[in-house]
């Protein structure tokens, strides 16, 4: 029974789609070992803090969001519409997932520790923005882009350069397949007077903006190998990321929305642990 319940949670915050922003953090956690040692205390509480905080955001988007996933067909099937799940457990859910999250950054160092209020606030507040702004899709970005300097912030205790690019072509790239998702509700957004930039300006429109944001993406992927110095397996590892992003973007036109989860889901799961391990075999193989 209670395993069920912990799968029914599981499934509420969407845990397999962990695999977009996990890697990208842990990736720069590895890079960060090149300046302070990455020990498996560290590394543990790393992941807990990303576990902890990306579900207290899904929860409590589900909890901001009850009123249009019970009215969108898309949605409509989820735990708190169907009772599956009632909403005094998921603030209870939201509540203990933010103090994990809050004491595992406790558990790493001051920084992480002053820091983590503002890190609950940037995740919580995309929940909101669709109902203002356009640029929801960038917030989403941002919410899951400031996992990379929070992992190097957790091993080194300082800033650099190398995790704020790693967060900023996160921001892009995650803002791109996000816009992708959401020509899937395009007509709902207009009907709600909810905003998505495919609602505001269009699926075709839409697209090309996706595409930017992925080119810019790659750009600053291709930059980081700069600072980094990264060796000819990244430069390997880039061009299969950039074979997969086109082949993502192939998969979906204004005439053709069948094929948005694949794109969505797959290309960019791949995307996310391609790059996990060219980092680990620039860094330890070369």
């Amino acid at each position: 029974m209670l395993l069920k319940r912990i799968m029914e949670y599981g499934k509420m915050i969407k845990f397999s789609h962990s695999v977009f922003a996990l890697p990208f953090a842990l990736s720069a956690a590895v890079m960060a070992n090149r300046i302070s040692e990455l020990t498996l205390n560290k590394l543990i509480w790393i992941i807990v803090a990303m576990v902890s905080a990306r579900s207290a955001a899904m929860g409590f988007n589900r909890l901001v969001d009850k009123k249009y996933d019970a009215l969108n067909p898309r949605t409509n099937g989820r735990h708190l519409p169907t009772g599956k799940i009632q909403e005094r457990d998921i603030v209870i859910f939201v509540v203990l997932s933010s103090l994990i999250f809050i004491w595992s950054a406790f558990m790493l160092n001051w920084l992480c520790f002053y820091l983590s209020p503002v890190a609950l606030a940037t995740i919580f507040l995309y929940s909101y923005t669709k109902r203002f702004t356009s640029y929801s899709h960038y917030i989403l970005g941002l919410g899951l882009g400031i996992s990379p300097t929070g992992a190097w912030l957790a091993v080194t205790g300082a800033f650099a350069l190398e995790p704020v690019i790693l967060s900023a072509a996160v921001v892009f790239w995650v803002a791109g397949f996000d816009i992708l998702y959401a020509c899937h509700d395009i007509d709902f957004d207009k009907e709600h007077d909810l905003y998505s930039i495919p609602a505001i300006l269009g699926v075709k429109k839409a697209l090309w903006i996706a595409r930017a944001s992925h080119l810019i993406a790659f750009g600053l992927l291709a930059w980081l190998a700069v600072p980094a110095q990264f060796q000819f397996i990244y430069t390997a590892g880039m061009i299969i990321i950039a074979g997969v992003l086109m082949y993502e973007h192939a998969l979906v036109n204004e005439n053709n929305l069948s094929e948005i989860d694949r794109a969505f889901f797959n290309m960019n799961g791949i995307v996310s642990i391609v790059f996990f391990l060219v980092i680990l075999g620039d860094l330890y193989l070369l």
